[in-house]
């Protein structure tokens, strides 16, 4: 239903923004489940004792200008104390494969990103040139490990997805569709017809 109301051109843009932020979110709170955890006893108000959990580590959100951006809030709202990193990546519509343009190539990350987890954020994966030069960045530039980081986007596509753990098999994506591939200008189409594909590394 989300995935319908976002894709329908008669939708309204407040349609659009409410379905939008709720697939984000969704995202947003598998992507959370999956930081590592520390045991955390608690005593209830019957004054039991309840064996629960804290989180095992820091995290940041990394978004990818401008469209990143829109994932903030969501962010924002599941976890308290997330800090938040901008990295512009931009690219270049004169070449046939869309690659990054190396004159616009602009970070600013919390210092203490190493340390953390990175929740790295972009609604979509295509070609994946930019995913990689933003992952490129933040392993060469600030010292993150690449199993540390995890891409978040709403749509994708299985030549973005190759090219993307191909390079960094380590990182994993957590991602609500997988559309059919890209068209001839290397865009995701409006078509939309979506397909699994079976990977350890993709959620």
């Amino acid at each position: 239903i989300l995935h319908t109301r976002i894709r329908d051109a008669s939708s309204s843009r407040e349609d659009f923004v409410f379905f939008a932020d709720r697939l984000i979110r969704l995202i947003m709170e598998e992507a959370l489940s999956r930081l590592p955890v520390t045991p955390l006893d608690v005593v209830t108000p019957t004054g039991d004792v309840y064996h629960g959990a804290e989180p095992g580590c820091g995290v940041v959100g990394v978004s990818i200008m401008r469209a990143g951006e829109s994932m903030e809030m969501a962010l924002r709202a599941t976890c308290r104390g997330a800090r938040i990193g901008k990295i512009l990546i931009q690219r270049d519509e004169s070449t046939k494969d869309k690659a990054p343009d190396p004159r616009y190539n602009y970070a600013k990350v919390p210092s203490d990103v190493a340390d953390r987890k990175v929740l790295l954020l972009d609604p979509m994966l295509a070609t994946g040139g930019s995913a990689i030069r933003a992952v490129e960045t933040l392993i060469d530039r600030f010292n993150c490990k690449e199993e540390n980081i995890m891409f978040l986007n709403v749509v994708s596509c299985p030549e973005g997805i190759e090219a993307f753990l191909t390079k960094y098999p380590n990182v994993q994506i957590i991602t609500s569709a997988i559309d059919a591939g890209l068209n001839d200008h290397r865009y995701i189409p409006v078509s939309y017809t979506h397909l699994t594909l079976p990977t350890k590394r993709i959620v």
